[in-house]
């Protein structure tokens, strides 16, 4: 995903937005571990490594959640006051035996938290949610688009 801003032809992220409520802690994991002790990751690299899409289509907001390895029972979707979406959970840490070496870890562990502002026409009471093969799908309905009615007037003379 292009961070191009949509003026220069890139998709739209929400990444560098001030009012985006996006939950981000860039100390998570601080002070950084020797580089000769395994690192299971930190609660900052399980939110920073939770990819989102969010696409916009004619009848609904659909959000695409890559969360491979975790369990529906594990993640929760949730909506604040304020049209908040905020989908979270957490990802467990593999299990460290006595006479394990380990040579490369890279998948992150942790709690993870992302948070979205819904658009007014979003229908709160309606939003679905599925998980299949990883991917956990939020689908936010949005109300119709209301359009003025014209009314013909007569005129005299």
């Amino acid at each position: 995903m292009s961070l191009i801003p949509n003026i220069l032809g890139g998709r739209r992220s929400n990444v560098y937005d001030p009012l985006s409520p996006d939950i981000f802690d860039p100390w998570g994991g601080f002070p950084f571990p020797s580089p000769h002790t395994p690192s299971f990751g930190g609660e900052g690299n399980a939110i920073a490594n939770t990819r989102v899409d969010w696409k916009e289509t004619a009848e609904a907001h659909v959000f695409s959640v890559d969360l491979p390895g975790l369990k529906k029972e594990e993640v929760k979707v949730e909506v604040e006051e304020g049209r908040v979406l905020q989908i979270s959970g957490e990802r467990s840490r593999e299990k460290e035996e006595k006479d394990d070496r380990w040579h490369r870890v890279e998948r992150s562990s942790g709690k993870f938290v992302r948070r979205f502002r819904l658009p007014e026409n979003a229908r709160m009471e309606e939003i679905k949610a599925g998980m299949e093969n990883g991917v956990l799908t939020v689908t936010v309905p949005k109300e119709e688009e209301k359009r003025p009615q014209l009314k013909s007037i007569q005129i005299s003379g």
